[in-house]
């Protein structure tokens, strides 16, 4: 009898330990699973768009067990909507102005990381046969920007009082339907980034009229942000600090070389002296800095003064409530 215990203990024990080593093991490979993040990305083929393609590309989400499913946009509420909505994880190179504004009225986002400092990507133009040479010209004339509370309204509001013109300012969308609406006469100035439309002006077909860059009061504002969906980052604020660290990662090596010259030509469709001059003259890395939100005191006298916020807001509560910054120091 006490023969038999002893061997039913013992395949009882045998029995506790296999079970544990397969809750090791299936744990284990739970934890190996990758994690999958929603992300929104507007205008496919500028520059800093192709980050995430990078990253990808390199594999740099891989090695953070990330899987990344990516909806491009064309920038402006169709890229912060759906983050806001919660069916997207993050939102990328959103106007800083309209993340303010949505913040504002109570929707759940939060600032990961910087974006863009300052404007040197943006440019205006008009058909080469206008009489219009500059954005002094422009009055009474029709003036385009992608969509209220983008990074581009912020540049043509802020340059327009700056140089004291009085056009008519139109959202157009994209760059692609922006350089139509311009080539067929239906609005005046168009706007756009590389590597749109630097074809049409070194073939004499367009002529840039302005760049952000001549806005003296944004150079050292952040005017585009990385915004993640407030819920979603309190769930898995794990996954969305290795993203940014995979980003990070991403903007480092598209500036190590020129290896990355090559995958943005094929991103974009354009000629590889396009896609250098892309990256070389209108992208310098320091504006493209994740670690700080340059400028917010700025950054909300605007949004007061352009109707984007009701009630003055500061900067130190801005701070602490919609600014979680996650990039690496």
């Amino acid at each position: 009898m006490r023969r038999t215990t002893r061997y039913g203990a013992i395949a009882l024990l045998l029995s506790l330990i296999a079970g544990s080593a397969m809750v090791a093991v299936t744990n284990a490979s739970a934890q190996t699973q990758p994690q999958t993040l929603k992300v929104a990305v507007a205008q496919r083929g500028f520059w800093n768009s192709s980050f995430v393609e990078f990253a990808l590309r390199q594999g740099f989400f891989k090695q953070e067990g990330l899987e990344i499913e990516i909806l491009y946009t064309e920038g402006g509420a169709s890229t912060l909507l759906p983050v806001v909505s919660g069916s997207i994880d993050i939102a990328m190179t959103n106007g800083t102005l309209g993340v303010i504004a949505a913040f504002a009225k109570g929707m759940p986002v939060k600032i990961i990381s910087a974006e863009a400092t300052g404007a040197p990507d943006a440019f205006w133009y008009a058909r080469a046969e206008s009489d219009i040479k500059s954005i002094r010209d422009t009055n009474g004339k029709t003036v385009a920007f992608s969509s209220p509370g983008s990074s581009t309204n912020l540049i043509i509001l802020q340059l327009v009082n700056q140089e004291k013109a009085t056009p008519k300012l139109v959202p157009t969308g994209g760059a692609p339907g922006t350089l139509t609406q311009v080539m067929s006469g239906q609005i005046d100035v168009g706007w756009s980034v590389p590597p749109f439309v630097l074809q049409q002006v070194a073939d004499g077909k367009a002529r840039i009229i302005a760049r952000g860059s001549d806005v003296e009061a944004i150079r050292n504002q952040t005017i585009r942000v990385n915004v993640a969906n407030a819920n979603a980052l309190k769930q898995k604020r794990d996954a969305f600090v290795r993203y940014i660290r995979a980003l990070s990662r991403a903007i480092d090596w598209a500036y190590t070389g020129d290896a990355a010259i090559d995958a943005y030509a094929e991103i974009a469709k354009v000629p590889r002296a396009l896609a250098q001059r892309t990256r070389d003259e209108f992208y310098p890395k320091a504006s493209l800095q994740l670690r700080e939100v340059k400028g917010l005191d700025l950054t909300l006298k605007q949004a007061a003064a352009f109707k984007y916020i009701s009630a003055p807001m500061t900067a130190a509560d801005v701070q602490a409530k919609l600014i979680e910054i996650l990039a690496p120091k």
